[in-house]
Protein backbone atom coordinates (compact mmCIF):
# COMPACT_ATOMS: atom_id res chain seq x y z
CA UNK A 1 0.00 0.00 0.00
CA UNK A 2 2.85 2.38 0.78
CA UNK A 3 4.25 1.93 -2.72
CA UNK A 4 0.83 2.64 -4.26
CA UNK A 5 0.66 5.90 -2.33
CA UNK A 6 4.19 7.08 -3.13
CA UNK A 7 4.78 5.97 -6.72
CA UNK A 8 3.53 7.21 -10.07
CA UNK A 9 2.25 4.41 -12.29
CA UNK A 10 2.00 4.14 -16.06
CA UNK A 11 -1.30 3.48 -17.77
CA UNK A 12 -1.69 0.03 -19.20
CA UNK A 13 -1.50 -3.49 -18.02
CA UNK A 14 0.15 -4.65 -15.92
CA UNK A 15 0.51 -1.30 -14.11
CA UNK A 16 4.13 -0.38 -13.53
CA UNK A 17 6.00 2.37 -11.78
CA UNK A 18 6.75 5.21 -14.20
CA UNK A 19 10.27 4.26 -15.16
CA UNK A 20 13.31 6.17 -16.23
CA UNK A 21 12.88 4.62 -19.68
CA UNK A 22 9.34 5.98 -19.97
CA UNK A 23 10.53 9.40 -18.82
CA UNK A 24 13.30 9.36 -21.47
CA UNK A 25 10.79 8.27 -24.11
CA UNK A 26 8.32 10.99 -23.09
CA UNK A 27 11.14 13.55 -23.38
CA UNK A 28 11.96 12.14 -26.84
CA UNK A 29 15.52 11.42 -25.68
CA UNK A 30 15.27 7.81 -26.88
CA UNK A 31 13.43 6.04 -29.69
CA UNK A 32 10.51 3.67 -29.31
CA UNK A 33 12.86 0.87 -30.40
CA UNK A 34 15.12 1.66 -27.44
CA UNK A 35 12.14 1.57 -25.06
CA UNK A 36 11.02 -1.75 -26.56
CA UNK A 37 14.55 -3.13 -26.17
CA UNK A 38 14.52 -2.07 -22.52
CA UNK A 39 11.20 -3.86 -22.00
CA UNK A 40 12.55 -7.00 -23.64
CA UNK A 41 15.71 -6.92 -21.48
CA UNK A 42 13.61 -6.35 -18.35
CA UNK A 43 11.32 -9.32 -19.12
CA UNK A 44 14.33 -11.59 -19.65
CA UNK A 45 15.97 -10.26 -16.48
CA UNK A 46 12.92 -10.79 -14.26
CA UNK A 47 12.15 -14.21 -15.69
CA UNK A 48 15.78 -15.35 -15.53
CA UNK A 49 16.45 -14.03 -12.05
CA UNK A 50 13.06 -14.40 -10.33
CA UNK A 51 11.37 -17.12 -12.37
CA UNK A 52 8.07 -15.44 -13.22
CA UNK A 53 6.54 -13.69 -16.22
CA UNK A 54 4.07 -10.79 -16.23
CA UNK A 55 1.15 -11.26 -18.59
CA UNK A 56 -1.37 -8.73 -19.84
CA UNK A 57 -4.96 -9.27 -18.65
CA UNK A 58 -6.08 -10.28 -22.16
CA UNK A 59 -3.30 -12.89 -22.49
CA UNK A 60 -4.50 -16.25 -23.81
CA UNK A 61 -2.23 -19.08 -22.71
CA UNK A 62 -0.96 -21.58 -25.26
CA UNK A 63 -2.45 -24.90 -24.21
CA UNK A 64 -0.51 -26.97 -26.76
CA UNK A 65 2.62 -27.01 -24.60
CA UNK A 66 2.91 -27.41 -20.88
CA UNK A 67 6.24 -27.16 -19.09
CA UNK A 68 7.37 -29.55 -16.42
CA UNK A 69 9.86 -28.37 -13.80
CA UNK A 70 12.89 -29.18 -15.93
CA UNK A 71 11.71 -27.56 -19.15
CA UNK A 72 10.59 -24.48 -17.17
CA UNK A 73 14.11 -24.13 -15.76
CA UNK A 74 15.60 -24.60 -19.24
CA UNK A 75 13.44 -21.77 -20.60
CA UNK A 76 14.34 -19.66 -17.57
CA UNK A 77 18.06 -20.33 -18.10
CA UNK A 78 17.65 -19.36 -21.75
CA UNK A 79 16.18 -15.99 -20.67
CA UNK A 80 19.09 -15.42 -18.28
CA UNK A 81 21.43 -16.35 -21.13
CA UNK A 82 19.96 -13.47 -23.14
CA UNK A 83 20.74 -11.11 -20.24
CA UNK A 84 24.30 -12.41 -20.07
CA UNK A 85 24.72 -12.05 -23.85
CA UNK A 86 23.83 -8.37 -23.50
CA UNK A 87 26.18 -8.01 -20.52
CA UNK A 88 29.11 -9.58 -22.37
CA UNK A 89 28.43 -7.62 -25.57
CA UNK A 90 27.68 -4.17 -24.13
CA UNK A 91 29.85 -4.50 -21.02
CA UNK A 92 29.46 -4.53 -17.26
CA UNK A 93 28.87 -0.77 -17.05
CA UNK A 94 25.94 -0.98 -19.47
CA UNK A 95 24.55 -3.97 -17.55
CA UNK A 96 24.80 -2.05 -14.27
CA UNK A 97 22.99 0.94 -15.80
CA UNK A 98 20.23 -1.34 -17.12
CA UNK A 99 19.84 -2.88 -13.66
CA UNK A 100 19.66 0.54 -12.01
CA UNK A 101 17.13 1.87 -14.54
CA UNK A 102 14.91 -1.18 -14.94
CA UNK A 103 15.34 -3.64 -12.09
CA UNK A 104 16.00 -1.14 -9.29
CA UNK A 105 13.68 1.52 -10.80
CA UNK A 106 16.11 4.32 -9.98
CA UNK A 107 15.51 7.83 -11.27
CA UNK A 108 18.12 9.70 -13.29
CA UNK A 109 18.86 11.80 -10.22
CA UNK A 110 19.50 8.71 -8.08
CA UNK A 111 21.61 7.11 -10.81
CA UNK A 112 23.60 10.35 -11.12
CA UNK A 113 24.16 10.50 -7.37
CA UNK A 114 25.37 6.89 -7.36
CA UNK A 115 27.69 7.25 -10.38
CA UNK A 116 28.97 10.78 -9.79
CA UNK A 117 28.87 11.46 -6.03
CA UNK A 118 31.42 14.30 -6.14
CA UNK A 119 29.63 16.62 -8.58
CA UNK A 120 26.40 18.60 -8.32
CA UNK A 121 23.09 16.72 -8.50
CA UNK A 122 22.05 18.61 -11.62
CA UNK A 123 25.24 17.83 -13.54
CA UNK A 124 25.24 14.23 -12.29
CA UNK A 125 21.64 13.80 -13.46
CA UNK A 126 22.50 15.21 -16.90
CA UNK A 127 25.46 12.85 -17.23
CA UNK A 128 23.32 9.89 -16.12
CA UNK A 129 20.68 10.93 -18.66
CA UNK A 130 23.23 10.89 -21.48
CA UNK A 131 24.71 7.55 -20.44
CA UNK A 132 21.28 5.92 -20.08
CA UNK A 133 20.24 7.16 -23.53
CA UNK A 134 23.42 5.78 -25.09
CA UNK A 135 23.00 2.40 -23.38
CA UNK A 136 19.34 2.09 -24.40
CA UNK A 137 19.98 3.01 -28.03
CA UNK A 138 22.95 0.60 -28.09
CA UNK A 139 20.73 -2.12 -26.63
CA UNK A 140 18.20 -1.53 -29.41
CA UNK A 141 20.98 -1.77 -32.01
CA UNK A 142 22.22 -4.99 -30.40
CA UNK A 143 18.78 -6.61 -30.58
CA UNK A 144 18.40 -5.45 -34.19
CA UNK A 145 21.74 -7.03 -35.12
CA UNK A 146 20.68 -10.27 -33.40
CA UNK A 147 17.44 -10.28 -35.42
CA UNK A 148 19.42 -9.73 -38.61
CA UNK A 149 21.78 -12.60 -37.74
CA UNK A 150 18.87 -14.97 -37.14
CA UNK A 151 17.25 -13.91 -40.41
CA UNK A 152 20.49 -14.56 -42.32
CA UNK A 153 20.86 -17.97 -40.67
CA UNK A 154 17.33 -18.91 -41.73
CA UNK A 155 17.90 -17.89 -45.35
CA UNK A 156 21.22 -19.70 -45.75
CA UNK A 157 21.04 -23.00 -47.57
CA UNK A 158 23.52 -25.81 -47.33
CA UNK A 159 25.75 -26.42 -50.32
CA UNK A 160 26.17 -30.08 -51.21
Amino acid sequence: MERLAKSVFTKGAPPRVLTTVQALLNAQSISQDAANAAERWYRDYVFGKCGYVEYKPDYVPDTTTKHDEISWQVVRANAWGHVLDVKFTLGKCAHTLLEMMLADEMTLTKIGERLFPSISRSLASNKANAQCCIVLETLAAYYQSERSKRAREKTCTAVH
